[in-house]
């Protein structure tokens, strides 16, 4: 795990504990005095505790950690990637993660706000963190611990350490096994995947490194096909016929940005690649592939499933 189990991330309300905390006198000897000054201690700190009574959760992954925990009840909304468990569908939506109105959320009268790494834009989450809301922000690393790190900052924001540490537990044994079983794949038999996110104008949107496309890739004992650049990007036909990918993955999706298996096939640079020459193209619910929320073990298993066959 990173340095978070060595020290938990400094919140304005934990400062202020610290500050009141300080200025208290120390113990004095006296039992019943002493006993006094305790439950002054704690008194303060049940004030301090950030109220997460009406939550609004920005992120399917974030969303789904919620529900894991079993603290659903306090969500009142979320956005529309949050599409996990179907229960979720029915709160109200605030928009897309990255296109966030703070008038939207605000009208819902949330009591705090918890919002996964990369929403936005920028001025939205700037009008959102001066409301005199507590306002979380979820890291997101494309890994193990990456995962594990979410499920504890949840459960510290909700107040549910134990449960977060139990579901903690649980994911990371799941994970490990199917890491260790894809680990297993000798080098030469790892197959080169190819992450098409969009097909705009006959101009093929792919992953790079640092992406959860490549992120997912590499934990099913699988190779990303292109590399030499971070996050996602259009590439040349050139540079997908140098990548050599014998597996096309996309998300399973309706609506504009939708591909069939023809269309994708029907590519200039995409019909030269051992991917088209097998018509090898796999997909995947978007949020259970690059979620990197509780299930991604399975997302693993399913992936490598459906690359190697299995």
């Amino acid at each position: 795990m990173t340095m978070f189990r060595n020290f938990k991330r400094i919140r304005p309300w934990e400062v202020a504990l610290t500050m009141v905390v300080m200025a208290l006198p120390l113990v004095p000897a006296n039992p019943i005095t002493g006993f006094g000054s305790l439950v002054r201690h704690a008194h303060a700190a049940e004030i301090l505790k950030p109220d997460t009574s009406r939550l609004v959760s920005i992120g399917g992954d974030v969303t789904e950690i919620v529900y894991a925990l079993g603290e659903e009840k306090r969500l009142i909304a979320r956005d529309s990637t949050s599409l996990y468990p179907k229960e979720a569908t029915k709160l109200p939506d605030v928009g897309y993660m990255r296109a966030l109105s703070p008038e939207g959320i605000l009208a819902v009268n949330p009591t705090a706000i918890i919002a996964v790494e990369g929403s936005g834009p920028p001025e939205a989450l700037a009008v959102l963190r001066n409301a005199s809301l507590p306002f979380e922000t979820v890291p997101q690393h494309y890994d193990r611990d990456g995962i594990l790190k979410k499920i504890e900052i949840v459960g510290a924001l909700l107040g549910v350490p134990e449960k977060a540490k139990t579901l903690e537990d649980k994911v990371a044994a799941d994970l490990d096994a199917a890491i260790a079983d894809s680990a297993k794949r000798p080098e030469a038999e790892r197959k080169r995947v190819l992450f098409v996110l969009s097909n705009q104008n006959g101009k093929i949107m792919a992953s790079g490194s640092n992406t959860a496309a490549d992120g997912i890739i590499k934990l099913t004992g699988a190779v990303n096909a292109i590399s030499g650049f971070s996050g996602y990007k259009s590439v040349t036909d050139e540079a997908i016929i140098e990548a050599k990918p014998d597996v096309i993955l996309i998300m399973d999706r309706e609506g504009p940005l939708s591909m069939s298996d023809e269309d994708l096939l029907k590519q200039p640079a995409i019909s030269l690649t051992p991917a088209a020459g097998h018509k090898a193209i796999v997909r995947m619910d978007g949020l259970h592939l690059l979620g990197f929320g509780p299930r991604t073990a399975s997302a693993i298993r399913e992936l490598n499933a459906a690359i190697y066959g299995g």
